[in-house]
């Protein structure tokens, strides 16, 4: 069922609470995917950074060649809010005199870790390889967070647009005031500008407009992706466990106020049956909760895995995990 799903969707998030297994269950649909005959993009956007530990190999922020057909890379949060940062910083200092350089390195060094930053940061590197994965890619899989970050990185495009387009409309504002004042020293009988031809401060307006604007097109463009249920879809990955079955609950009521389709639920590690007395007090547990999630999320596909004897690292065992995709009962 997962499989079907997302050979329908371009472009695919995978979250949920921490140590689920989100990272095994994305990289295996990747896998599976890829040996299709697909062309994929795996992306982690989790500090913990597991993907290197899945593929026994050194993966970074640029795409490296993890199977055939497979590509993954790592957006590491403190080296793209560093990479943001100096891109502003730049910006800044080419827009203002160099006696006030200073100041824009103070304020911009105050704000590498100023609220919010971090997925402001990793929230433009994810729409530039959307944009980018679209083109070379049938396939762009995100590896993501855990539940409580990713549900604020998702509801960032639609803030971050509204708020880059406020910013537009003062700029405008006080594009025509400055118009409106340099109009008042002109003399228009003469039909000469008393600060000439060539006015720094319009040509310093335009480049900010041009800024703003350009990153209000990024953060639409990645909006109008997310809101399309055709092309991006969201799985939501937990195990049959109170909290993560809580934690499911509520991402999924986040993640549709943003505007997110979410079409699987992956219920992994469940316990075998038959395997003694110990355990099948466990699976009753399980039930208990499950029950608990098909009451609060009924209309919602979900897919069991099983519980895995042994970890799953490298790609045979990928390999094996993804072969446990297709048999896996959909409920």
């Amino acid at each position: 069922m997962l499989l079907n799903h997302a050979r329908s969707r371009q472009v695919l998030f995978f979250g949920g609470k921490g140590g689920v297994g989100k990272t095994t269950v994305s990289a295996a649909v990747a896998y599976a995917l890829a040996n299709e005959g697909r062309r994929v993009l795996l992306v982690s956007t989790d500090p913990a950074h597991n993907l290197g530990h899945l593929f026994h190999r050194e993966i970074g922020p640029r795409p490296v060649r993890l199977a055939p057909g497979l590509d993954g890379l790592e957006l590491d949060p403190d080296a793209t809010v560093n990479e943001h940062v100096d891109e502003v910083s730049g910006a800044l200092q080419s827009l203002m005199p160099v006696h006030l350089h200073g100041e824009v390195d103070k304020h911009v060094s105050l704000s590498r870790d100023a609220p919010g930053m971090q997925e402001a940061a990793i929230l433009e590197k994810i729409a530039e390889v959307v944009e980018r994965g679209g083109k070379d890619y049938q396939h762009v899989i995100f590896d993501t967070a855990p539940s409580g970050h990713t549900a604020r990185l998702m509801v960032l495009p639609e803030v971050m647009t509204a708020w880059t387009e406020g910013l537009i409309k003062r700029r405008e504002r006080a594009d025509r005031f400055a118009e409106f004042v340099r109009e008042l020293g002109s003399d228009k009988a003469l039909g000469e500008n008393i600060v000439g031809d060539k006015d720094p401060e319009a040509e310093k307006e335009s480049r900010i407009r041009g800024i703003l604007n350009r990153r209000r097109l990024k953060f639409a463009r990645l909006r109008d992706v997310l809101a399309d249920a055709g092309t991006t879809s969201f799985v939501i990955v937990l195990v049959a466990e109170r909290l993560p079955v809580l934690e499911t609950i509520e991402l999924h009521e986040q993640l549709v106020k943003a505007g997110l389709a979410i079409n699987c639920l992956v219920v992994n590690k469940r316990l075998p049956e038959g395997a003694g007395e110990f355990l099948e007090e466990r699976r009753g547990q399980e039930r208990v909760h499950l029950a608990a999630l098909e009451k609060a999320l009924p209309k919602v596909p979900r897919q069991h895995l099983g519980l895995a004897a042994k970890d799953v690292t490298g790609l045979d065992a990928l390999k094996e995990f993804s072969e446990r995709l297709l048999a896996g009962a959909g409920s």
